[in-house]
């Protein structure tokens, strides 16, 4: 099940930006961060192709989303201007935003090479 991060969730388990001014991954595995909205069409089309890619990769993957209108200093923080946004975080290294509904066989391209993860 795709997790909903608020402040304190998303330093515990994504990025503790307090504590850090450098990036420093605080999760085991890779994970994608949906920046989204409820009134937002492209984020509700998504939605369900994340649930679908949750159950698919399992334990391989953690996928969160974060709602700006609730949680608006991790949007500001990461400079959001458009939903969806879609924050890819490999274990290793830097994390790589993209902007816009994608298609299911996108995010799984994406999974593979910029998170290094299969199914």
């Amino acid at each position: 099940m795709v997790e909903h991060l608020t402040v304190e969730t998303f330093k515990a388990k994504v990025f503790n930006f307090e504590e850090n001014k450098d990036w420093k991954f605080e999760g085991n595995r890779p994970c994608l961060v949906d920046f989204y909205a409820d009134w937002c069409g492209p984020c509700k089309a998504v939605a369900p192709i994340l649930e679908e890619l949750q159950e698919e990769y399992g334990d391989n993957l953690d996928i969160y989303k974060i709602d700006t209108e609730k949680e608006r200093e991790l949007a500001s923080m990461f400079g959001i201007q458009s939903i969806p946004s879609l924050l890819f975080i490999p274990t290793d290294g830097q994390p790589q935003m993209s902007q816009g509904a994608m298609s299911k066989e996108s995010f799984k391209q994406a999974f593979s090479e910029v998170l290094g993860v299969g199914e």
